[in-house]
This record gives structure tokens, C-alpha cells and sequence, in this order.
């Protein structure tokens, strides 16, 4: 029975190849695109009422979505959403969430809102025109992409249900009789017995919504009773040769005999045609052809630089017909080669992003090229060569993208699953996916990595993976596999994708490498790849979030509405923020842009890694609303970093500066270790990399060269030591080192601050203080003038002693990882302000705001809402409250700058406290030194927690 069940998946599955040759003939082929009849059967009574003997009353547009076509039910309070709630479930609780939870004005603030949401049955139906032609023929009904469950009827005949999320299906009809049918399908989008995790991105409202529907290809083709099935192609680099296993299917009841041909070009204009090979078959039952093709003495290679595919030509030829089919295939080997993988022999630096079914307009992914292409235009052009689709599979017209242009692609089984192995239907379901997904797709080269899914759980999971892994590895060794995107580590793996190689991980808070360690550029994950006997990629690197950007919200014009932000910036005018939008989305662009310049060059530091995975280069919209992307969900820029400033950290060469700090005394010099992360196409030989050291007007410094190198296929390649004395730099300024290696550029910005300052005039005239106390306020209040700069942890908890302050972005977002700190989105300034005149800086944070950063609280001033902070401080969204780093005021006769940065402790081993102290001394001894707003006492001591 199970041999017989695999003949008819492996049966129905090559139908779907074969509808590409059948297009070519218009009598094998129907499209049924168009209006379709429909019905929602919220009741589940459609099977029991036979509805597919009945005329459904409404109609649909196919392909596409229920939401698309105005169909199911509003947002409410009751919508049952798909997604765990973590910290978002306070949605319903919230005070402040109360006016969105009113009738009419429904407006979550976890993901986008569909138009119109329906979990349930839904019953699609169509008249179809069989013609005269398709006599003694299969009939094969196609469902490109159906979410979820679907059943067919023809007439009245129940032909089954199939329940693949990632690939199309097929349903064979058998021989009809020409004239007038009824295909009747019905979609069932809800989680029933198969779960596979309410955030798999697969199913989850969290990115492209639980949707029910049906898009892509829908049609009908005629197949011949002696045909083509499965056909899968093995290239072999080595021997020049394909392996061609093809399943011929003989459904004529006797047996036959026929003749296969074989013939393989190249798949481009003017392409070349290979050899023809023939092979005489006899068929009784259904059987497998195993033949080795010769690909000629230098066959093209395929790979990121050189994507140069082939097309396999099939032909079955028999007394009574001919099939035929084409398959696209490459000629590549892609290998773990100890802790790094190769392709054709090459080193090989995986630099991905992920791709997490994120479609605002039609809340599913595009079964066209086109499409694709876009997206895969973008992602080379920002430096990477890479994605996983996390917790799903993409549809085929991804796979050829990827082919044509050179991406590599990790695909995934569909789930995100905690008590994986713990019996449940799931578990031999997600065999079947996986199996699918190979059939269906398992011949593009850029197909080289699969996993089950997601970040799996249960007491049972590292056996059933374990298992599931010996599976694949037996079943197609095309691509690698490993347990699970995140964990667990298996010693059958073929490589380990993990969290560990990152500077901002889960949970760590202010304890991770760039809130806790001084700013450097040293370290890496060495000791790990040592740790590991395979191919190790970081997982979800980055996740560092930016503010809203409010004018993306015109975009959203089709199924999901950016209600998220709609909250978001209505909080922002409600707090008297509405202008500072556009500049909190580029300081806080800034700002995470640097924090992936560190995340990304840690891990090319690291010698023998074989790569990361970003999580994201745009935006995920879900899980708390997660803004981590320099890219918005359409894929396009946001306005603070061009795609050529992010391809100089992270693409195919990158010239790496190992620096122990980026603050330095003029008495110091400048020391640092300089090498490459290079993985191109080819080595580079006799290159003479060269060094400068820039000031911020463009005009150089100081500059020189490295000795003539040969440099190979690696990272870890040394170019020599940078030491340039500083003692020339009479004041504070910001350099910028670049190293220039042929065509590529990389550059870090260090700032230089005098070892002896000029005197400030006129110093005794203010008052340096740490606290607020009786005879600070009478000496302001009689005219003085006073610097008070706390201790951390002096501002009152309601104040913004409760915020957690940190140097780096937030990291994923503070709704769903439940407050984990840090709070806010780096610093807002003018850099032009006199008080900032002997500290350099841009309107942004930078590595010199570290220390600051690190020795601070935000102060809260929502309730002087007339202060304009010398130093503002860009807060979380979900608050938007009014935050102060650094503000002056005029208090009674005297005048004051509060500092929430301790500018005080420690201070001989702090030299950014130094000079920011020095340049705001300077400033309160200067005529600049003027407040504009005037503050109450109590106002200041409201913000103070003794």
C-alpha cells in the first residue's frame, strides 16, 4: 500500500513538470484563470450538503486570495488571529490600547492589519470545456500555490485532498469525456490536525496572514498514458557528467515499448546543444531510468558570478505518443569542506538575508520572475548572495530568479514547531513536505541548503531531527541539511546554523559585546568555529531596529493596512512629536546601520566561518511589529544608507581594521591591524592595498601603502599594520580610516581629543555638581550658573530612571521580547549647538557616544513640553515619550545644563566624558550661553529620585 501511495505522489508530481512542455500545444492545455463561483462555508456543511452537485451563488477572481477579492470578515476584538501573542496579548488589556479596540476603529499594534480576515472552508467552483483531442488521455488538474488544504470534485467524483503549503497540487481527473465538467474545489485555511506552528511563516498573521485561496498557475492539461514522471538531475563536477534518474509512468495497462532521448543545451541565446543520447526501455509497471549523461570535456559551471544553467531535453517516444520534457539544471558542487563550504572547489562565504513571506500587497508571494528578480536585484545589490526563507518554502518562480541571477537559496519545510517528534500527525507530514519540496524544486542549483523549519522544542525534538536529517542526506545529496534554523546541534549535520556569532543576542540586554564591552573592532568567534567540526552560520544576525518611516504608509494599497503605524504616529502627535519624525527615522537609521557594520564585520573577522544570515534587510512587520530592516517591506530604501555604503561591509571584499579602541589622545598613536575577507570570484594577485586617514571636510591626513600582496580565496588574510602618530591634532576632531584594496573601500570612523586642554576662561564662574541638593538650588536660584551632572540611576523611575539606556539600537522590538533593554534608538542632536563645539559629532550616535551612552538616564519631559534638548534622546515607538540626554534652562536668576550623563565617575579612564565635560564647560563660560525656556525648581525635582 505505502509503494503504491508513493507512485501516485511521485505520479501526480511529475504532471506538474510536464504542464511546461504542454503550453506550447494549446489542445493539452487550459488555463482557468478567471471568475470562479464561491461560496464561504463557515459552517462546515458544503461536503455533507454535496455543494459540488449545486451552482454557488457568489464568485471570485482566480488566482488570488479571498481578501483580495473583498471576502470574509471584518477586524474585531473576537478576530482569531494566527500567531502567538507573547507580550502583544497586553493589546487587550492596555488602557492606552483601549480607543483601538472600539468598533470601527479596530487597530493592532503586533502586525499588519488584513482587510478582511476568514479562517474556515471555502468552496471554489468552475465549468471546464473537455475537448475532443484529450480523448485516451490523463487529465491533470493544477493548483500552483493553495493555502491550505484543498479537496476536488469533478462532477460528483471525490478525488482527494492534498495539503502541501510549498508546493502545487496536482489532482490526476483520469480520462474525461469531451464536453462539460464541473471542478469543484474546496480550501480550508485552518489549523487542524497538521500544526505547524502558529509563527511559521508559512501560515502566520504575522507576515503574509493566514490567507485561504488560490494563486499562481491554475490549469488543466492532457498527459499522455505513457509519459514522463519525476525527473531528477545529478550533476557530477568531477566526471563531467549528469545523472539522470527519470521515473517513466505507464498508466496504458500493458506493457510498451519506447524509446528516451536525451539532450542537453545550454540555456542561453545562441546556446550550445549537446550530444543526443538514446535509450531503448521496456515498461510493464511504472519503473525508474537511471542514465549517465556526458556533459562534455569543459562544461560551464554555475555559481554566484557565473550562473550558467543547462536545460535537460526529454523525450519519450512511442508507437502511439510522445512526451517531452524540459528540465533546467547547473552544473555546480556545493560541499562543506571542514568549517566552510565551497562551490566547484571554491571558498565559499555565505552573506544572507532572510525572507519571511513578507507581501503587504497581496499578503502571498509572487509566482512570477519578474518579482523575484527584483528582490534578488536588491539583495546582490546591498552585497549579499544568500537567503533563507525562514519557515517556508518560496514558489518556483523564486528558484529560477535565484538560478538566473546567482543567489543561494536555504529553503525550509514549512514549520516552527515546539513538541516536534512528540508524535503528533506533523511529524510524518513534514517528511512528505520535505519530499515534495525536493521533487518539486531539487534540481535548481541554487537550491543548496534545506532545514525542517525554525527554532525547534520538545523533549523529543534532537531524536526526530536527528532522524530527519539521515532522511534527506540518504534520500538527495544535492544540498546540505541541518537540524533546525537556530538549534539544535547534531553530530550528523551537515552544518550548524546558530546564534552564538552575534553582538546582540536574545535576552542578553545590556550584558551583549556592543552595549557592555568599549567600542573595537578585536574581537571575533573564533573560539566557537573551533568548537565546531562543520560549516557554522550565524543565525538571524542583527535584528537592530529603526523608528517608523510614517511615509511608507501611502504604499500599502492592497490587502494589509499599516494600522501598527497608524497607532504609532498618532501616539508621536498626541506626544507633540509629529515633526521630529523624519529625523528620528535617520538617527535611528544611522545608528542601526552602524550596529549591522559591526554585527556583519565581526563575523568576516572570523576566520573559517562560513557565513551569517541577517534577520533583515527590510522590515518584518510582525511579532510586536519588528522595524529592523534598512529596507522597507517593499524592499526599497529608507534614505539613510545606500545600498554601495552597505556593500562596502558586506560584500564579496571586504578590507577589515582591527582597532583596540576609536577614541584617541593627540599623545597616541594610531595602531591598526588591517586584512581582508576576500570571496570573489577569483583571487587577487600583485594588488598594493593602500591606507588613508581622512578628515571630515574630505581633505587627507595622513595616507600610505602596504606591500604588493597576492591575495587568495579566504578571510583571515593579513595586509599589514597601520601606526600613524596623532600628536599633530591640536583639536577634537573626527578622522575617518579607509583601506582601499582595488575596487573596494572600507572606512571607521575615530575621533582625536587633546591629552591638555586650552583653559576655559572664566571657569569659576560655574558651578560643576552631581546633586541637586539645598545649596546648588539657592546658588542657581541667586544667579548662578550650574553644570549638574547625575549619577546613574538618581533620575526617579517614572522620570526615566526606568528606561534602559544602552549605546547600540533596540534589539527586535520591546513588545514582543517583554521590555528586554535597550529602550531607545540612540541620540538626536544638532551638531552645530555651541555646546557641542569641542566634541565633535553628527545629528546622530557614533561609536564617541558610547561612554555617554553607557554613564546615563534618559530624563523624561513630556511635562515641559516648550524644552528643546540640547541632546534628545529617540525613544521606543510603542512610548514616544519627550526624552532629554543633555537640556539647558534658565532656573530662577541662574542658568542651568542638567547632563543625565555622569560626567564624573571614573573620569580618568573616560576620554569622551572628558571632553564632552570640557566642551560644555566651555560653552556655559560663553556669550552663547543663553536658555530659552525657563523651569521651576520642583519641575527638577520631580525628575530626581531623592
Amino acid at each position: 500500500m505505502k509503494v503504491f501511495r508513493k507512485y501516485i505522489i511521485l505520479f501526480l508530481v511529475a504532471s506538474s513538470f510536464i504542464l511546461q512542455n504542454c503550453k506550447s500545444d494549446e489542445t493539452a492545455y487550459i488555463d482557468l484563470s478567471g471568475t470562479w463561483s464561491f461560496k464561504i462555508d463557515s459552517l462546515d456543511q458544503g461536503e455533507k450538503e454535496k455543494w459540488f452537485k449545486l451552482n454557488l451563488g457568489d464568485s471570485i477572481k482566480l488566482p488570488g486570495s479571498m481578501p483580495e477579492n473583498g471576502k470574509g470578515n471584518d477586524i474585531s476584538v473576537k478576530t482569531n488571529w494566527t500567531g502567538n501573542m507573547w507580550n502583544d496579548s497586553l493589546w487587550y488589556k492596555s488602557e492606552e490600547m483601549k480607543k483601538y479596540r472600539q468598533e470601527g476603529n479596530v487597530k493592532v499594534s503586533f502586525w499588519l492589519t488584513p482587510v478582511k480576515d476568514y479562517k474556515g472552508a471555502a468552496w471554489y467552483q468552475k465549468r471546464i470545456a473537455i475537448p475532443q483531442s484529450w480523448e485516451g488521455k490523463n487529465i491533470v488538474l493544477n493548483l500552483e500555490r493553495v493555502h491550505w488544504e484543498s479537496t476536488v470534485w469533478i462532477d460528483d467524483k471525490k478525488l482527494g485532498m492534498q495539503n502541501s503549503l510549498a508546493t502545487a497540487h496536482h489532482y490526476n481527473l483520469g480520462e474525461l469525456a469531451a464536453g462539460n465538467h464541473t471542478v469543484s474545489i474546496r480550501v480550508d485555511n485552518r489549523i487542524k490536525d497538521i500544526n505547524v506552528g502558529l509563527d511559521a511563516h508559512s501560515i502566520s498573521d504575522n507576515t503574509q496572514t493566514n490567507w485561504n485561496g488560490i494563486v499562481g498557475e491554475i490549469s488543466l492539461s492532457a498527459v499522455p498514458k505513457l509519459s514522463i514522471g519525476n525527473v531528477k538531475l545529478y550533476p557530477n563536477v568531477s566526471d563531467k557528467t549528469v545523472r539522470v534518474v527519470a521515473r517513466i509512468e505507464n498508466g496504458t495497462g500493458k506493457n510498451q515499448t519506447a524509446e528516451l532521448v536525451l539532450q542537453a543545451k545550454e540555456k542561453s541565446e545562441n546556446g550550445e546543444a549537446l550530444e543526443v543520447l538514446k535509450e531503448s526501455i521496456e515498461i510493464g509497471d511504472s519503473k525508474i531510468i537511471e542514465l549517465e549523461y556526458p556533459m562534455g570535456d569543459a562544461p560551464k559551471l554555475w555559481d554566484e558570478f557565473n550562473p550558467d544553467l543547462y536545460e535537460m531535453n526529454l523525450s519519450l517516444n512511442s508507437e502511439k505518443s510522445v512526451d517531452k520534457r524540459v528540465e533546467t539544471f547547473g552544473m555546480r558542487d556545493f560541499k562543506a569542506s571542514g568549517t566552510v563550504f565551497t562551490i566547484n572547489d571554491r571558498p565559499l562565504y555565505l552573506r544572507g538575508t532572510l525572507e519571511c513571506a513578507i507581501f503587504p500587497l497581496t499578503g502571498y508571494p509572487p509566482t512570477d520572475v519578474d518579482s523575484w528578480k527584483r528582490i534578488i536585484s536588491i539583495v546582490k545589490n546591498h552585497g549579499l548572495n544568500h537567503i533563507r526563507f525562514h519557515s517556508w518554502c518560496p514558489p518556483e518562480a523564486a528558484f529560477q530568479a535565484a538560478d538566473e541571477m546567482g543567489i543561494y537559496i536555504q529553503a525550509e519545510a514549512s514549520a516552527w514547531k515546539a513538541g516536534l517528534g512528540d508524535g503528533e500527525p506533523v511529524d510524518s507530514w513534514l517528511y512528505k513536505e520535505g519530499e515534495d519540496i525536493i521533487n518539486a524544486y531539487g534540481n535548481h542549483p541554487s537550491f543548496v541548503l534545506m532545514t525542517y523549519g525554525n527554532e525547534p522544542s520538545g523533549k523529543n525534538h534532537k531524536q526526530y531531527l536527528t532522524k530527519y536529517v539521515n532522511h534527506f542526506k540518504a534520500l538527495d545529496n544535492r544540498r546540505l541539511y541541518t537540524s533546525g534554523a537556530g538549534y539544535p546541534y547534531l553530530e550528523n549535520m551537515d552544518y550548524y546554523n546558530n546564534a552564538r556569532p552575534r553582538i546582540q543576542g536574545w535576552n542578553q540586554n545590556l550584558k551583549s559585546v556592543i552595549n557592555k564591552e568599549a567600542p573595537q573592532t578585536l574581537f571575533d568567534y573564533e573560539h566557537l568555529i573551533k568548537q565546531t567540526p562543520m560549516p557554522y552560520v550565524s543565525h538571524e544576525m542583527g535584528q537592530w531596529c529603526v523608528y517608523p518611516n510614517f511615509k511608507e504608509m501611502s504604499k500599502y494599497t492592497g490587502v494589509l493596512k499599516p494600522k501598527n503605524f497608524e497607532i504609532f504616529k498618532e501616539s508621536l502627535e498626541e506626544n507633540g512629536m509629529l515633526k521630529l519624525a523624519d529625523s528620528f527615522l535617520l538617527a535611528s537609521g544611522k545608528l542601526q546601520t552602524l550596529c549591522y557594520k559591526a554585527d556583519i564585520e565581526a563575523a568576516l573577522r572570523t576566520k573559517g566561518m562560513a557565513g551569517y544570515q541577517l534577520l533583515d534587510l527590510h522590515d518584518f512587520p510582525g511579532q510586536g511589529t519588528a522595524l529592523v530592516g534598512v529596507l522597507d517591506v517593499f524592499w526599497d530604501e529608507k534614505g539613510y544608507v545606500t545600498p554601495e555604503e552597505f556593500k562596502a561591509f558586506s560584500g564579496s571584499t571586504v578590507p577589515l581594521a582591527r582597532l583596540s579602541k576609536r577614541t584617541f589622545k593627540n599623545i597616541d598613536t594610531l595602531t591598526a591591524e588591517i586584512e581582508i575577507a576576500h570571496f570573489g570570484e577569483y583571487p587577487m594577485n600583485e594588488v598594493i592595498p593602500k591606507w588613508e586617514l581622512t578628515k571630515t571636510d574630505g581633505s587627507v591626513f595622513s595616507k600610505g601603502e602596504f606591500e604588493k600582496i597576492d591575495i587568495p580565496i579566504g578571510n583571515g588574510i593579513q595586509l599589514g599594520k597601520v601606526n600613524q602618530p596623532l600628536n599633530t591634532i591640536t583639536k577634537a576632531q573626527q578622522l575617518i580610516l579607509s583601506i582601499m584594496v582595488g575596487d573596494a573601500k572600507n572606512s571607521w570612523d575615530v575621533w582625536v581629543y587633546p591629552s591638555k586642554k586650552e583653559n576655559i576662561e572664566n571657569e569659576s564662574s560655574i558651578k560643576v555638581v552631581t546633586k541637586l541638593d539645598a545649596k546648588t538650588i539657592s546658588y542657581l536660584e541667586n544667579g548662578g550658573n550650574v553644570l549638574l551632572n547625575i549619577n546613574k540611576g538618581d533620575i526617579a523611575p517614572e522620570k526615566g530612571g526606568n528606561i534602559g539606556i544602552g549605546f547600540s539600537s533596540i534589539f527586535w522590538n520591546t513588545s514582543w521580547t517583554n521590555e528586554q533593554k535597550p529602550h531607545t534608538l540612540g541620540i538626536l542632536c544638532n551638531p552645530e549647538h555651541p555646546a557641542l563645539a569641542h566634541f565633535p559629532t553628527e545629528y546622530h550616535s557614533d561609536w564617541q557616544w558610547w561612554d555617554a551612552m553607557s554613564h546615563s538616564n534618559a530624563i523624561i519631559f513630556d511635562d515641559i513640553p516648550e524644552l528643546n534638548p540640547i541632546v534628545r534622546v529617540v525613544d521606543d515607538w510603542f512610548k514616544n515619550r519627550k526624552l532629554a540626554l543633555i537640556f539647558e534652562a534658565q532656573v530662577g536668576k541662574g542658568k542651568l545644563i542638567f547632563s543625565g550623563i555622569d560626567l564624573h565617575t571614573d573620569l580618568d579612564n573616560r576620554l569622551e566624558a572628558q571632553q564632552l565635560l570640557y566642551s560644555l564647560k566651555t560653552y556655559m563660560t560663553s556669550k552663547d550661553f543663553n536658555p530659552k525656556i525657563s523651569i521651576k525648581i520642583n519641575k527638577l525635582k520631580e525628575k530626581l529620585k531623592y
